[in-house]
């Protein structure tokens, strides 16, 4: 059987380690990224995400395994060999040359005529809607208009794929939103393959087609932003995408044979393939947890604080299973500290995490 050819764009991380003396940074580590994709490496500061981008980019080597691009080995290539661009967490603009000379800079170094590389820098420029802006200098150009001018640079390039380092934590909170929607829009029109580095789960979640979770140099799950969420495989993949309470519960067999998982007074049905009766844990989203009054079906608790926050009110509650996090949008019924209640749960926004 012949082998399918590898469509541009695509890349495959093989068996890729990383050492930096005698600490690995970086354990086997092996993932595929279709061409036409935004994947995106999320995890917490240490956790090896900036040094796998950089490995792609071919600003570090691997100290064991292959990295492919379009299914050409680049392992041992340098960086300008690579056929990828890089858009940086400072944006690296130069200051002294305008919009345009800052788009047409690859083009030039690359051996373009400067006419050429001015008039593809403006197609560039039109591309992330800013049509006009050539001879303006860097300073004169928002945060969000600098990001876009550092994204057209890239672009220009015509890489296969496009490596975004944090691209967005120089902004303000609001402006984030804005530009990370419009790289998330670029991307689906113009269909390239991007790999985006962040620690922020809200923007993993808004631009990927795919997350891969970083854990101490390892993978420590990956999937499209839905299953990452709604089936997290572990405690700590249930705690940093999103919040949420996980708490020791029993998963018994129901009269009927079907499964649930048993807290106190409470029971919430399962309907994962896999679940197995015995000892697991529940991740719980603070606004899957109803409050109610306490009663044989619910599990107690005490209201130990309450943060009136405009459009919902935020809970900690004690409970013989722990304390639980609550968000409530029932702004007219606040449960005052030190009452009794009875807690109850959604369908949606719990999930098993097996023992």
């Amino acid at each position: 059987m012949t082998q399918a050819p590898v469509q541009k764009g695509s890349v495959r991380f093989d068996a890729v380690e990383k050492r930096f003396g005698s600490v690995v940074a970086i354990r086997s580590l092996s993932f595929d990224i279709e061409p036409g994709t935004l994947v995106t490496l999320l995890g917490p500061s240490g956790c090896g995400k900036t040094t796998t981008l950089r490995m792609l980019a071919g600003l570090e080597q691997p100290t064991a395994g292959r990295i492919l691009i379009g299914g050409r080995d680049v392992t041992n290539l340098p960086a300008n060999e690579r056929d990828v661009s890089m858009v940086f967490q400072s944006y690296a603009l130069f200051p002294h040359m305008t919009v345009g000379e800052n788009v047409a800079y690859g083009l030039r170094s690359g051996g373009s005529s400067k006419r050429e590389a001015m008039e593809r820098g403006k197609d560039g420029l039109a591309l992330v809607g800013l049509e006009g802006f050539a001879e303006r200098l860097p300073s004169e150009l928002s945060g969000g208009q600098q990001q876009r001018v550092a994204v057209a640079r890239a672009l220009v390039l015509e890489p296969q794929v496009l490596l975004l380092d944090e691209p967005l934590s120089n902004l303000d909170a609001r402006l984030r939103r804005h530009v990370r929607t419009e790289i998330r829009e670029l991307q689906q029109r113009l269909g390239f393959t991007a790999v985006y580095v962040t620690h922020d789960q809200e923007e993993a979640l808004a631009v990927s087609d795919r997350i891969i979770v970083m854990q101490a140099g390892e993978i420590a799950q990956a999937g499209t932003p839905r299953e990452l969420y709604e089936t997290p495989a572990s405690s700590f993949i249930a705690d940093f995408i999103g919040e949420a309470n996980v708490v020791p519960c029993e998963v018994a067999r129901r009269a009927d044979g079907g499964l649930e998982a048993r807290l106190g007074g409470l029971r919430h049905p399962i309907r994962m393939p896999t679940a197995r009766e015995g000892a697991a844990k529940l991740a719980i989203r603070p606004n899957a947890i109803t409050l109610g009054e306490p009663g044989p079906d619910r599990l107690d608790g005490r209201v130990t604080s309450a943060a009136y926050l405009g459009d919902h009110i935020e809970y900690e509650v004690e409970t013989t299973h722990g304390r639980l996090f609550v968000v409530d949008s029932a702004i007219e019924n606040v449960r005052p500290v030190a009452s009794d209640i009875g807690i109850g749960l959604h369908e949606r926004g719990v999930a098993l995490i097996p023992a």
